[in-house]
């Protein structure tokens, strides 16, 4: 990527100091990506406001989160698998988008009915994908049910987004809220946001629905940012979920266990022994005691079982990790039950002792 710098749109915005940190961390980076190919495809399920469909999601590779290249999120190293330049054109990102198509078409027996796309910044933000990019995408895919993109809140136009629903599309702009606290998201993530404009791009989305086609907000959660010690995190996605399950046109909420990401604050924080992922132990209590709230809530914890990803003990990692999908699928907090292990008791150890401000009482 190339050299991170704050231009005009980001001065001023976060922690000072945050951003000066990350954009010494990001300038260690030199990869190279090739414009033409995405950053990841994959095919999967996802529960809906519709029900569960079978999902293709793309992760296009642009030119970066504005955002990310200031400074940015103490936890996201997406930035740096975009391409050098600041931005791709317009040929090459469909270009993408057929690699993916032809990925579908080679792994799975049908179409899907759901379309995830993320750039790792936003969607909607026109640095990253232009109007004409974001129209003929919108095209390619009218003969689907739904579609996912993902986007700040300062970029939600109601005008962009009805490039989705006037093709038919039901459309969900998935938001990195990350937390519903104000200054857990400025001190421990470093994003520059309030939450009411968090409820103002739920307003916009909404704005953009049609007769033949919704629209609304998905938000992430992000479990365990850096500075938190486990139970204040636990604490804070409850309250965060909650919180978004009140805001109207904010129909599910995706909360994300913090993985160590390269090229980030938490992976020099993980170095120097002062961060551990959270527990899966954590993702379960969250997730349980929020299945009664109106909102679809799901998680999907990357890098479960490894020392850089959510993780128990090692020896219950894979059976909690399938009892959250089981869950995701289905919002029966039962599964629950199902996953028992002795480490249990360590968590609920760390619970009770661990302090803020401090280093993780167990690995």
């Amino acid at each position: 990527m190339s050299k991170p710098s704050p231009e005009v749109y980001e001065q001023g915005k976060g922690m000072d100091a945050h951003n000066k940190v990350m954009r010494e961390v990001r300038s260690r980076n030199d990869a190279s990506h090739d414009p033409r190919e995405p950053t990841r495809v994959w095919l999967d399920e996802d529960n809906t406001p519709d029900g569960v469909y079978q999902s293709l999601t793309i992760i296009l590779n642009t030119g970066g989160c504005r955002w990310a290249r200031a400074g940015g999120c103490t936890m996201c190293g997406y930035v740096a698998e975009s391409v050098e330049g600041g931005s791709v054109a317009h040929e090459d990102l469909m270009a993408q988008i057929q690699h993916c198509l032809d990925h579908e078409a080679e792994n799975a027996d049908e179409k899907s009915g759901l379309i995830k796309i993320y750039t790792s910044g936003s969607f909607l933000d026109e640095r990253e994908v232009g109007a004409e990019t974001r129209e003929a995408i919108a095209e390619t895919f009218a003969d689907r049910d739904r579609i996912v993109v993902e986007s700040l809140p300062d970029f939600v136009d109601r005008e962009k987004v009805a490039d989705f629903t006037e093709q038919g599309l039901a459309t969900d702009v998935a938001v990195g809220l990350e937390t519903a606290t104000d200054r857990v998201r400025h001190d421990c993530v470093n994003k520059y946001f309030d939450f009411a404009d968090f409820e103002d791009a739920c307003r916009e989305a909404m704005a953009a629905a049609t007769d033949d086609a919704e629209a609304g907000v998905k938000a992430y959660l992000l479990m365990k940012p850096p500075f938190l010690s486990e139970s204040e995190a636990v604490e804070d996605m409850k309250r965060s979920v909650r919180k978004c399950a009140a805001v109207e046109g904010c129909h599910t909420v995706s909360m994300n266990p913090t993985n160590v990401q390269n090229y980030t604050m938490v992976e020099e924080l993980y170095h120097g022994g002062g961060y551990r992922p959270p527990w899966l132990w954590s993702v379960c209590e969250v997730l349980e005691d929020t299945a009664d709230e109106d909102v679809i809530v799901v998680s999907d914890p990357v890098g479960h079982g490894s020392d850089r990803g959510p993780h128990n003990c090692g020896d219950c990692d894979d059976r909690a990790q399938r009892a959250i999908k089981d869950f995701d699928l289905r919002q029966d907090p039962a599964v629950f039950d199902q996953v028992s292990c002795e480490c249990e008791a360590t968590w609920e150890a760390v619970m009770e002792r661990e302090q803020s401000y401090s280093l993780p009482l167990a690995r």
